[in-house]
């Protein structure tokens, strides 16, 4: 455990620490979907940056693969109910120096840009192949 993000859960305790775990991840997913991770790119951190709307979309992608159905049960239980607390995590993780920002960012780039959980549930699609087929079961 990170003693960094231990301290902010204890200054905040409004989002588990899973929560500021994972959206360090999607920023890492991100970059990488967005061909804009280091090996890419060089070290130009500039290069690697991700919009808000770029890390909210790639930290629901992520949400979907890793917990499908259960992504909004999950967020919700780590006090993620809307994009503004997605950019508060961010820039709580910025200000431990866990990510590093632009001189664009803003908290604003986060504000209620879409409804967090609606984009989980609507992100999950059941298709014939994720089902058991009979043998399987």
């Amino acid at each position: 455990m990170d003693p960094r993000i231990l301290e902010l859960c204890r200054e905040d305790s409004r989002f588990a620490y899973e929560a500021y775990e994972f959206v360090s991840e999607a920023v890492t997913f991100t970059q990488g979907r967005l061909g804009r991770t280091p090996a890419d790119r060089g070290d130009d951190g500039d290069d690697r940056h991700v919009s808000g709307a770029e890390l909210l979309n790639g930290a629901c992608e992520l949400a979907v693969r890793e917990f499908g159905m259960m992504a909004p049960v999950v967020f919700k239980q780590w006090g993620l109910k809307t994009t503004d607390h997605v950019g508060e995590i961010v820039f709580k993780l910025i200000k431990v120096k866990l990510l590093s920002k632009s001189d664009r960012d803003d908290p604003v780039d986060f504000s209620d840009l879409f409804d967090l959980h609606e984009a989980l549930r609507n992100g999950f699609e059941l298709t014939l192949r994720d089902t058991a087929r009979k043998g399987d079961r």
